[in-house]
């Protein structure tokens, strides 16, 4: 004899999901209603460096594979994309698709020879691959050594919207976030995004049911690579601009601060570092290096006093998933 569910179970939405729905919204609202009250180059940055977040937050938060050489990704899709759109004559957004596959590239050959192996020496073989390819930059000359790709054209997207206009170009990049954003969100909660948190658990006790671990965390790196990738295509075409910064090995040393203050493992957590740590380097300027000394300082108080970071110790009080 069968019974049918009851309506309720039917229509009610997980508490973890109406959470993170109702979050999202409120994101995408402030995030629309933000260049009324804030400068628009500042949330483009902004959001470029949490799309960047977000993507080493999928690696370490999500796999448990601490790199130290995210900028390679970030900043060799930014040199592409600046070459692409001022030498090559590229439209914006092949310029950043350009940048994007890139990335994925340089991924799949950094990962293939990280994940063979684990904990410190993973984190330096991908140090060591980033500034491998950092003093290239320096030397290489279409990346125009410590002057860097200057005066990039933004051009017209689709050949129709003007991107010198700075609404639609906050436009562009809220669109480009929000993808990447709902992107990386799906893998997380895919199949494929339970057996990578199965790994960062416990990999002996996953290999031991059978997955395949090496092809999934070389998978979830190329992934990680290909959006940090999207974030620095779109900063180049952004700013203008494609840097030596940009690749540097500080730049990796800011995401991972990005990740720890917002929250690592968490879907929001890194929008939220990211806001705070670009918030701190544009509003405390006039401190000079000191700037330096105070990301320090919230760095060893996130890891002593906020171990899950922002968003991760006000869900825990809120008892409910972010």
């Amino acid at each position: 004899m069968t019974t049918a569910a009851t309506p309720m179970s039917v229509v009610t939405m997980p508490a973890r999901s109406r959470s993170e729905v109702i979050a999202f919204a409120v994101m995408v609202a402030l995030l629309l209603i933000a260049p009324v009250f804030i400068y628009p180059l500042f949330l483009m940055k902004a959001l470029c460096f949490a799309l960047f977040a977000c993507a080493f937050n999928l690696l370490l938060g999500y796999v448990g594979l601490l790199s130290f050489g995210h900028a390679l990704y970030f900043g060799w899709a930014s040199y592409v994309s600046a070459y692409a759109a001022k030498v090559l004559g590229f439209n914006p957004e092949f310029a950043i698709l350009a940048g994007a596959l890139t990335a994925a590239v340089l991924g799949l050959v950094a990962g293939s020879l990280a994940i063979r192996r684990q904990g410190i020496y993973f984190a330096m073989i991908t140090l060591a691959l980033a500034q491998m390819m950092y003093f290239f930059a320096v030397q290489a000359p279409f990346t125009g050594g410590e002057d860097g790709i200057q005066s990039v054209p933004r051009g017209y997207l689709f050949g129709l919207i003007d991107l010198g206009q700075p609404l639609a170009m906050y436009g562009t990049v809220l669109v480009i976030f929000l993808g990447g954003f709902l992107a990386i969100y799906r893998i997380i909660h895919s199949p494929f995004g339970e057996v990578l948190k199965a790994i960062r658990e416990n990999e002996p006790r996953a290999i031991s049911l059978g997955y395949k671990t090496d092809r999934h965390k070389l998978i979830a790196f190329v992934l990680s690579a290909t959006f940090a990738g999207l974030a620095g295509g779109t900063k180049a075409i952004v700013f203008q601009l494609a840097s030596l910064t940009d690749v540097d090995w500080p730049m990796s040393g800011e995401v991972v601060l990005m990740a720890l203050v917002g929250g690592l493992g968490t879907v929001f957590g890194p929008v939220v570092g990211a806001v705070i740590v670009v918030a701190m380097q544009n509003y405390l300027a006039q401190v000079g290096q000191w700037v330096l000394v105070i990301q320090g300082v919230i760095f060893v108080a996130c890891v002593l006093l906020f171990r899950r970071g922002i968003v991760g110790e006000l869900a825990a009080r809120l008892r409910i998933k972010l």
